[in-house]
Formats: structure tokens, C-alpha cells, sequence
């Protein structure tokens, strides 16, 4: 018998219990863990999503997480140990992470892993993705980043219309997606999965902590934000307010012995991006992380941290491009890494090695001209020919034939006239790419001399996966930005996600965990993988600190 065959995904509003042990605000990937780990504990648990449909930024995203030294890497013959994780961090954020916080997580991350595989539904297969950073100490090739198995929702029906869908991935595992060296997936194989309802990515880690959860009786409600938290006693007062697409009715109050914050960032509130962030960025994540859990936080008397930092990432935008009705993007990384495009300024020029992992690409961007005070490298644009279109799909374009929002133009110099770029410099920005993509080897900004860089580049284009000249006409470009995963920072918290106030002592009842919270890794990005490295491990520690709670 499947165990979640009869189990209805929602809990309307009006039904819900007037009490819960606990009250997990969000069901991204952070929320879902610490509502099944502490269900696991014997206590009562209602998730409240905001929107309609769950999942958060986790479903729409890839879904990867960065654990180093899992046991699944191990198992599959990765080389890992507790030891060089901790050199390896020590290098990427010691100076900012205390030696106890990088030991907590090299400690922690790989026992959620473990308790996500052998206690729960989730399925990972370690990657052969290497960290970012493989030039510093205890940097491994592979087997760190944790990829989600296809899940099949069957077993739960009403489950897969209840997820959120993806923003723009495929319906690929991302080892998948790794294989292809750029190219567009099988079609039939797509249309397959849409037909049956397979998830793969952050749907499928979504999917399979849902049929976890319910596995549980674990309560969801969607369209259900939170609106006001109270301090009630030793408890909370939760309102919940109706919310999302659909007609949800009135809200209702609910009484909590503790509530999670795990309601993502700030990134789609133009207030908060205004009042926090350095620089203009585009989101690409789920639209309702508006930052609800952060203001519900500060009311409640908590403290912040590092709100400016962000989990960013290149963006090419789409003008048809919507999420949810809104403006949004996608990842613009692949497209920079492949042979045959470049990625140039206002000046013509190129202003970063385009293979540089997403997080430190998104840097540059942004950083400020000091004779004039503005983004020297914003606006930007990916810059190819037609034999790369010809192989890659740009932005989900069909490969061979240039979109209509596309600038298009027979010579470079006609093409830098077109996108007001100056055609000079975008000459001579050619020429020397194409001297270097020759011969192999990038010496202006040492493209593809790295194994991180050549992972996602073109393995059968050589001698370099990630150069090869722009030399056949038409020429072709898209506007590419600085665009944020989502924020990473938010509410201060200690080891167990325990919300801390202005004085550093834990608000009781009061936790957070994901991107409501302030990052594990201070706005440091370790390997593909770290924004839900950082949240499931996270929540993993809320999950537990509940259960000894509940012990005590």
C-alpha cells in the first residue's frame, strides 16, 4: 500500500487546529526540514506557505546542496574528510567565520544529509562538480554538491500540482543537465516528465520533504501567510492571513509553543532592496520572498546581519520572461562559460573571466567606476556569433535561431553600434579573444585554465571547453546583470537557529532558518550548492534543538 495514497496535501485554513507545538513559517527546503525533524519528535506541526503553491525559492531552483565530507560521497568514492573541509572553509570564509562556526557546520551538514537519506524520502547523488576554489587548501573536485534524484509524486496525488514549478530549469536532474555541455535536452524525455508529473531539481527535493511531511500528518497550508506574531505566555500567537492566487477566505489565529521563520529573503520588496542592498540586482526567485519573515523577526525584537550580502548571480532577462506574473530571469552562467561568446561593458570590453563561478562573476558587475560613481560593468551584454547559436540555447532560445528580443548585426562594429557599446573597443575585444581562443589559452583573464571553470564548458570543444573564436556572422547579443538566487542576510541567530535579539540572548520560541536569516557562510559562496547547504543544515539544527526541547 503507498503510504501517502489517501492523504490529502492541504489542510484548508479553517480546518487547522486551534494549537501546534510548533508553527514553520515558509515550505521551501529549510521550512520542510525542521517541520520533519521535529515532527520526528512526537510534536504537532503546521507549515503555513504564503503563496499558493509550495516549495519556495527551493522548487524553483536547482536544488543542489554543498555538504562536504557526506556519506554518500564517501560511498561513491569521493575524497573527503572533516579535516580538509575545515581547511578548505578556513580559506573561503575564515575571515569572517569563526573557527567553532566553520567547525559546527563541517559537523552538522553532513549528519542533516545523513538523517535526509536514511530518515526521510529525499534522494542525492553526489556530483562530480568541483568547489569553487580548487587553488586553495582542502579545495575537493567533486563530490560535495548533493544533486536530488527524479521524484515521481504518484504515491501522493494532488502533490505535484500543489509544487510550485520551476522558474525556467528543465525537467533534467542537474547531473542531467551537466551532461549535455550546454545543449538543449530531449524533448521526448521533457515531455514525458511534464505528462506524469516527475520533479527533478529543487521540485524533487520539494516533492519528496512533502510526501515526508504528510507521512507524518504534518499540516500545510497554502495561500496561508503569516501575519502577525504575538507573544503569548510561554508561546505565540500566529495570525495567519489569506494570501496567494486563490480565494482562501478569512485568516485565523492559531497558538504556537514555537514558531520557525523559514519565509526566504527580501529580494522582490523594492523597500527593503532600497533600504539594504549596495547595488540594483534582478531576482530570480520564488516572487512572494518579499521579506515577511524578516519584519515578523524585527517586531519581535531580533537583531540582523549582513544584510547586504546576497547570493548573486548573472541574469539574462528575457523581455516575456515572467515568474508568477512578474518580471524575472534566469541564470545566465552556462551561457558565459560556452565557447564562442564573451561578455563585454559599455566599453566594449571584457570585464571578468566569463567561467568564474556565479557568485564572485556577480561581483563584478557591480563594481563602482571611482571617476564617475557608477557600475563600471552595468549595463553588460553576452556578446556570441552564429556558430554558438547554432549548438546552445540562449536563455531557453531554439538553437540555431535568434529570438526576436536578441540584437543581431552582420559585422561586431554594427553590432556595438546597435547596443550603443563602443565599437572600438568591441573590435579589438574580438580580436584578442579570438587570438587567444586559437591558440587555447585566455590571457587576459585565464578562461577555462581551471577544472571549475571547464565543468560547465564545452568538454568536446578543444583544446579549451570554454574558448573558441567569434568568427562567424551574424553576430548576436543579449543584455546580461548582476541578479540574485535571493538575499542572505536577515535575523541573527545561534547554532540551534534560535533567534538572538539586539544583545545576543535567544528570543524564546523564536527560530529562523534559509534566507530570512543571516547565512551560515556571510556572504561567501564555497561551491555550487551553499545557498541550501546553508539552510537545510540550519534548519536540521532548529529541527533538533526542538526535539531535545521536547525531551526536557
Amino acid at each position: 500500500m503507498n503510504p501517502g495514497a489517501n492523504i490529502r496535501v492541504l489542510t484548508p485554513v479553517e480546518e487547522l487546529a486551534p494549537a501546534y507545538d510548533v508553527v514553520v513559517a515558509g515550505s521551501g527546503a529549510a521550512g520542510l526540514v525542521a517541520a520533519v525533524r521535529a515532527a520526528d519528535a512526537g510534536l504537532s506541526v503546521l507549515v503555513a506557505e504564503k503563496a499558493a503553491l509550495l516549495g519556495g525559492t527551493t522548487a524553483a531552483g536547482g536544488g543542489v546542496m554543498w555538504a562536504p565530507n557526506n556519506h554518500l560521497a564517501a560511498r561513491a568514492g569521493f575524497s573527503d574528510s572533516h579535516e580538509l573541509a575545515v581547511e578548505y572553509l578556513t580559506e573561503a570564509a575564515g575571515h569572517v567565520l569563526s573557527a567553532a562556526e566553520i567547525d559546527w557546520y563541517v559537523r552538522t551538514a553532513p549528519r542533516a544529509v545523513k538523517y535526509l537519506t536514511g530518515s526521510t524520502r529525499v534522494s542525492m547523488t553526489p556530483i562530480a562538480r568541483p568547489d569553487y576554489h580548487l587553488e586553495w587548501n582542502g579545495a575537493a573536485d567533486g563530490g560535495r554538491g548533493l544533486d536530488n534524484n527524479a521524484f515521481d509524486p504518484q504515491d501522493h496525488p494532488g502533490l505535484a500540482e500543489a509544487i510550485r514549478p520551476s522558474s525556467y530549469f528543465p525537467l533534467l536532474t542537474m547531473t542531467e543537465r551537466d551532461e549535455l555541455n550546454g545543449r538543449a535536452a530531449d524533448p521526448a524525455l521533457l515531455a514525458t516528465r511534464a505528462k506524469t508529473g516527475v520533479r527533478t531539481m529543487g521540485g524533487a527535493l520539494v516533492g519528496r520533504l512533502l510526501a515526508s511531511a504528510l507521512d507524518r500528518g504534518i499540516h500545510i497550508a497554502a495561500a496561508a501567510p503569516v501575519e502577525d506574531l504575538v507573544r503569548a505566555g510561554s508561546g505565540w500567537t500566529v495570525t495567519l492571513g489569506p494570501g496567494g492566487d486563490s480565494a482562501a477566505g478569512p485568516g485565523r489565529t492559531v497558538t504556537a509553543a514555537a514558531v520557525v521563520l523559514a519565509s526566504g529573503g527580501f529580494e522582490w520588496n523594492p523597500r527593503l532592496r532600497q533600504a539594504f542592498l549596495p547595488f540594483p540586482v534582478t531576482p530570480i526567485s520564488a516572487p512572494s520572498n518579499e521579506g515577511d519573515g524578516l519584519e515578523l523577526g524585527l517586531k519581535a525584537g531580533a537583531a540582523v546581519a549582513d544584510m547586504t550580502a546576497i547570493w548573486g548571480v548573472p541574469v539574462i532577462a528575457a523581455p516575456a520572461h515572467r515568474y508568477d506574473g512578474r518580471q524575472s530571469g534566469r541564470m545566465g552562467n552556462v551561457e558565459m562559460t560556452l565557447p564562442g561568446s564573451i561578455t563585454v561593458n559599455a566599453a566594449g570590453r571584457r570585464f571578468v573571466n566569463e567561467a568564474l563561478n556565479y557568485h564572485d562573476a556577480c561581483r563584478v558587475f557591480a563594481s563602482v567606476d571611482p571617476h564617475t560613481g557608477r557600475q563600471r560593468n552595468n549595463p553588460a551584454w553576452l556578446v556570441f556569433d552564429s556558430a554558438y547559436l547554432s549548438k546552445y540555447p540562449v536563455a531557453g532560445s531554439t538553437p540555431g535561431s535568434p529570438a526576436e528580443w536578441m540584437t543581431s548585426a552582420g559585422t561586431v562594429e554594427e553590432l556595438a553600434g546597435k547596443l550603443g557599446v563602443d565599437p572600438a573597443g568591441l573590435r579589438e575585444t574580438v580580436a584578442r579573444f579570438n587570438k587567444d581562443a586559437a591558440a587555447g589559452v585566455d590571457t587576459e583573464f585565464h578562461r577555462g585554465a581551471t577544472p571549475q571553470d571547464r565543468f560547465l564548458g564545452d568538454s568536446g570543444n578543444t583544446p579549451n571547453p570554454c574558448l573558441a573564436p567569434l568568427a562567424t556572422g551574424p553576430f548576436h547579443a543579449v543584455p546580461i546583470s548582476a541578479g540574485v538566487l535571493g538575499t542572505s542576510g536577515g535575523l541573527e541567530t545561534d547554532f540551534d537557529g534560535r533567534v538572538l535579539d539586539r544583545r545576543a540572548n535567544p528570543i524564546p520560541g523564536l527560530y529562523a532558518a534559509g534566507n530570512v536569516a543571516a547565512s551560515v557562510f556571510r556572504n561567501n559562496y564555497p561551491g555550487g550548492g551553499a545557498t541550501l547547504g546553508s539552510a537545510i543544515t540550519r534548519a536540521f539544527a532548529v529541527g533538533e534543538h526542538l526535539a531535545r526541547r521536547r525531551q526536557n
